[in-house]
C-alpha cells in the first residue's frame, strides 16, 4: 500500500492547523481576539454599537431588533507581495468576505434578544497563509460572544442571543487528495476550494464551492463535508477551551 506523503508543513491530509486564540489583544474593543491558524493570523474586535441601522427602525423609530455587521480587510503587506490598500470602494471580494462573515454570525444570534444594540465586527487580517475569511469567521466568534458576555453582565440584556458555537474551515481537492484547512500553496493550485460554515449541532450556515480545474461528484462533495465537519470540531473545541462555559447549555 503507497502511503502518501505529508503536505508541506507536516499534516496530514485530514488535519487541520491548530487555531490559537488570544483574548482581549486590543485594550479598547468590547470584544477582542488574535485569531492564528498556521501562519494566517487576523486580529478580530465586537464593538458594541447603541444603536441599529435606519432600515431597522419602524415608524415610531424604534429599533425592530438588533444587529450584527461585518467588515474585513488585508493589510497591504499581509501577503507575499504588497497588496494596494482599500481606500474608498471596496473590492468585489472584501465585499464578499465581509457579507459571509455577518450572515454567519446573524445565523446564530437571536436578533431579538440584541435589540437595541448593534454589533458591529472588524476583521483585519495581518497574515494571510490561506483561510483568512473562514479563520476570521472561527475567531470573530469568540470576540463576538466576549462582547456579548459584557453587555449580559452588566444587565444590558434580559437573555443571552447566542445559544450554540459557530466556525468555519475550507476543504478542496488538489491533484488526487482530499486536504483539510488549505494553506496558500495549497488553495492556488486546488481543482476544488471550498469554505464551509457550520453551527455546532452540524447545521450549515454556508456551503461555498467552486470548481477551478475540474468538477467533481456528489461523492466527492459529501467527503469534503465530511471532512470539513471534522475540522470544524476541532475549532470549536479551541473555542471552548478559552470561552469556558458562557454559552447556555
Amino acid at each position: 500500500m503507497t502511503q502518501l506523503s505529508l503536505r508541506t508543513d507536516g499534516r496530514a491530509d485530514n488535519e487541520a492547523r491548530p487555531l490559537n486564540l488570544t483574548l482581549d489583544f486590543t485594550m479598547h474593543a468590547e470584544g477582542s481576539v488574535l485569531v492564528e491558524c498556521g501562519n494566517t493570523k487576523v486580529i478580530c474586535t465586537a464593538s458594541v454599537e447603541e444603536d441599529v441601522p435606519p432600515f431597522l427602525k419602524g415608524k415610531d423609530k424604534r429599533p425592530k431588533h438588533g444587529w450584527v455587521t461585518a467588515e474585513y480587510g488585508m493589510l497591504p503587506r499581509s501577503t507575499g507581495t504588497r497588496r494596494k490598500r482599500e481606500i474608498g470602494k471596496v473590492e468585489g471580494r472584501t465585499q464578499e468576505i465581509q457579507r459571509l462573515i455577518g450572515r454567519a454570525l446573524r445565523s446564530v444570534t437571536n436578533l431579538h434578544m440584541l435589540t437595541p444594540y448593534a454589533i458591529r465586527l472588524d476583521c483585519d487580517v495581518i497574515q494571510a497563509d490561506g483561510g483568512t475569511r473562514t479563520a476570521a469567521i472561527s475567531g470573530v466568534f469568540v470576540a463576538y460572544i466576549l462582547a456579548l458576555r459584557k453587555l449580559f453582565s452588566a444587565g444590558k440584556l434580559k437573555q443571552f442571543p447566542v445559544q450554540q458555537h459557530l466556525a468555519a474551515i475550507s476543504v478542496g481537492l488538489v491533484g488526487n487528495r482530499t486536504l483539510l484547512d488549505l494553506k496558500y500553496d495549497e488553495d492556488s493550485t486546488a481543482e476544488v476550494d471550498m469554505n464551509v460554515v457550520m453551527l455546532e449541532d452540524g447545521s450549515l450556515v454556508e456551503v461555498q464551492g467552486t470548481a477551478e480545474g475540474q468538477t467533481f461528484s456528489r461523492m466527492q462533495l459529501d467527503g469534503m463535508l465530511d471532512l470539513a465537519e471534522q475540522g470544524i470540531q476541532a475549532h470549536m473545541a479551541a473555542q471552548k477551551q478559552v470561552l469556558g462555559k458562557i454559552l447556555r447549555d
